[in-house]
Parts: structure tokens; C-alpha cells; sequence
């Protein structure tokens, strides 16, 4: 019975690699405890793990058995004899063992190991995979009798509607909440699908890329909300903005997997520009551009998942890669005063959230937003639309 709880608890603990997520500590029988971390540091005879718990010391014998598990196959069935010296900083383990009195020591009797360079191959088949063969967008309408979904797809200078239509086999994930990590993803269905998610799939898309074949389709619920800074506490990690819509005050919590970037300059006034001129903006056509609907941070026009482009087919050079050569910018770095952008999951509460990703230097397209709108309160952020927080990188 006890080996089969073993079993049970690796296999879950496992399951989660493809996304580079060990599970949490696990207890086997009365003393026994299964415990899964990054490591730290490796010297002689013991190992510093990581844990959601803390830091944990974990000792080593002669007797200890070491197995490595390849991360693009990760069962038990897999796993291969692996030895002391194969270990290194920022690989993940699990380790069996019987865990001391104070719960800061466990003699390890199995190490399973994922290294860090399997992981790293592991994620770049992944991001070629949804890079390759995935779309990502806004879904527009959802068709519960043809099981046909309509999605916006935006790249960097307009954006097209795709007919996505699932295999009959597709698998369905959705985001849990305050997350753009595949690895949280919760299982779903084809009815939890909604006008205004934001959609990411894998598949086979048509020649003309009008329509698309899905056989797995991630999806969430998220919102922008744009204002001025009005405080910064870098201690806590947080920032208190001026809505701009509502003009309350809103405090955003700043956690560990947020993502935090600046516009460069020039590219922001640049692209601010040429939406304006698409949108009909001073010194535009007069109207919209073809092809390029008006969208808004009100249909939850923010964060998509793993993979890049922001095209059909997802070709390279789109706005999620656009994203990630953008400077990475802490709290620290903002000032009262600056115009900020930041997308989170949907809530009812606007008072506080939790910043999935965070733009500064999103001045021009405010800016932009206000002259087309007429600067009329209530329609600040009506046909606010900016690039990078419509979509992330693969985690």
C-alpha cells in the first residue's frame, strides 16, 4: 500500500514538469515524507533545497539512491540511475526520506531528479510548439451549438478573425486566478468559454489562416486597468494608482511572478502614432482602418499564454517577443507621477489586485486614447489598446 501512495505522489509531483512545477510536500505513512524544491547549493554530503516551506537541509549516505527523470517524459518508468555528481544549482528534486523533529533536515534515502538543462530543452519544444502552431487573441463570439469560437488576432499592426473550431479530442485549460503560468492551469470545457476571454490554442490552421483546427485551448479572464501613480512602497511591492476611468484609487500588489516592463520611448510614440491614425485619431484617415476593429481594456483585453506571435500561426517578431526584449523595471523604478498600465485577472474588486504584468511608458497611448475619445471621462480607456499586455511568454 505504502509503495503505491509513493508512486501516487511522484506521478503527481511529476505530472506538472512539462510546465516546470513540482508539487508540494507530500507525507508518506507516519514518518516518511516525499519533498520537492530547487536547489540551491550542493556541497559534500548534503544538499540546500528550496521548499515552499524554506530552505531545507537535506542529508546524504552512501545508501542514498539517486534516479533522473527525463523532463519531456516524466514517469517513474522513465527514470534512470543517476549519481551524486549529476546535481547542480537550479535543477528541481524530489526527495524520500524521514523528515527530523524541527522539519529543517531530512536524510534522504531516494533523489529524483529533473536537471535544469532538461527542463530548458523541455520549455523551448514547448514555446516552439505554441510558437509554431498556436494562435492567440480575443475571443469575440462563442457559438455553443457549432462549438465554432470567433477570435480576434492581433499583430502588431492590425488584427484579423480567426473561426476556431476544437478536434473532437481537444483538451481545455483555463487560468487560475491572478495567473498567466501553464503549470496553474485549471482543466476546463468548452462551456466555460466566454465572450472577452483571451484565448491561446495550438492546432492546424487553414491556408488562408481564416479558420483553425484547436487541439488544446487555454483561456482567461482578464482586465487593464491604466492610471497615474500616486504611490510607491518598494517594500511591500506595491504601487497605488489613479484610475483613470474610475479615478479611485487602486493599490496593486507587485508578487513574485509578476512581470514588470518598460515601453521604450520612441517605439510607444511610434506605435501610439499609427493606432491613432488607424482609429481615426488627429491626423488620421477620419475612421477606423479596415480590418483593424476597436478594442478595449473593457472586454479584458490582457494576458494570454504560453508561446509568441500575435498573428495567425504565430510567426516570430510578434508582440509577446516584442515583450520580453523590452527592460525589466522593479518598483523601485517608478516614480508619483508616471503613467502606468496593468493587467490583471477580471474582478469585481478594483480596489486591490495583483498585477499579472505591469507596462510603464504608456504615456503615448493614453495620450492617444484621451484625443480620441475627446478626452471625455468614462471613454479614457474605451479604445486604449497596448501592445504587451494582450499577451505573455510561455511559463
Amino acid at each position: 500500500m505504502r509503495n503505491k501512495i509513493l508512486l501516487f505522489a511522484i506521478i503527481i509531483s511529476l505530472s506538472g514538469l512539462a510546465s516546470v512545477t513540482f508539487a508540494q510536500t507530500a507525507t508518506i505513512g507516519p514518518k516518511n515524507s516525499v519533498v520537492t524544491g530547487d536547489v540551491i547549493s550542493v556541497d559534500a554530503g548534503r544538499i540546500i533545497l528550496q521548499t515552499k516551506d524554506g530552505e531545507l537541509n537535506v542529508g546524504l549516505s552512501d545508501k542514498t539512491e539517486y534516479k533522473r527523470v527525463p523532463a519531456d517524459n516524466p514517469s517513474l518508468k522513465a527514470a534512470t540511475p543517476a549519481a551524486f555528481g549529476e546535481i547542480g544549482v537550479g535543477d528541481k528534486l524530489m526527495v524520500l526520506g524521514m523528515m527530523s523533529a524541527d522539519k529543517k533536515t531530512l536524510p534522504a534515502k531516494s533523489v529524483y531528479l529533473m536537471t535544469k538543462s532538461d527542463i530548458a530543452d523541455k520549455l523551448a519544444k514547448e514555446r516552439e510548439r505554441w510558437t509554431t502552431r498556436g494562435i492567440s487573441g480575443r475571443v469575440v463570439t462563442v457559438n455553443l451549438d457549432t462549438k465554432q469560437v470567433t477570435v480576434e488576432v492581433r499583430g502588431l499592426a492590425a488584427a484579423t478573425s480567426v473561426v476556431l473550431t476544437p478536434k473532437p479530442e481537444a483538451k481545455y485549460r483555463r487560468y487560475a486566478p491572478n495567473s498567466v503560468k501553464y503549470s496553474e492551469a485549471n482543466v476546463s470545457n468548452f462551456a466555460e468559454l466566454k465572450a472577452g476571454d483571451m484565448l491561446r490554442a495550438v492546432g492546424d490552421k487553414s491556408a488562408d489562416g481564416a479558420s483553425f483546427a484547436a487541439e488544446e485551448i487555454l483561456t482567461g479572464a482578464f482586465q487593464t486597468v491604466a492610471g497615474t501613480v500616486k504611490a510607491v512602497d518598494a517594500v511591500k511591492n506595491e504601487v497605488v494608482i489613479t484610475d483613470l476611468q474610475s479615478k479611485k484609487d487602486v493599490t496593486v500588489e507587485l508578487g513574485s511572478a509578476s512581470l514588470l516592463k518598460k515601453f521604450p520611448e520612441q517605439m510607444a510614440q511610434m506605435m501610439a502614432a499609427r493606432q491613432s491614425a488607424q482609429a481615426g485619431g488627429p491626423g488620421g484617415p477620419g475612421g477606423q482602418a479596415q480590418g483593424r476593429p476597436q478594442t478595449g481594456t473593457g472586454n479584458g483585453q490582457s494576458g494570454t499564454g504560453p508561446g509568441g506571435g500575435g498573428s495567425p500561426g504565430g510567426p516570430r517578431g510578434g508582440i509577446d517577443d516584442m515583450l520580453e526584449r523590452f527592460p525589466n523595471i522593479t518598483a523601485a523604478d517608478l516614480k508619483v507621477g508616471d503613467m502606468i498600465a496593468v493587467s490583471s485577472s477580471k474582478s469585481t474588486n478594483l480596489d486591490r489586485i495583483t498585477a499579472i504584468k505591469l507596462l510603464a511608458g504608456v504615456e503615448p497611448f493614453i495620450r492617444a486614447a484621451q484625443a480620441t475619445s475627446g478626452g471625455q471621462r468614462g471613454q479614457v480607456t474605451q479604445s486604449l489598446s497596448i501592445p504587451g499586455l494582450e499577451g505573455v511568454s510561455f511559463q
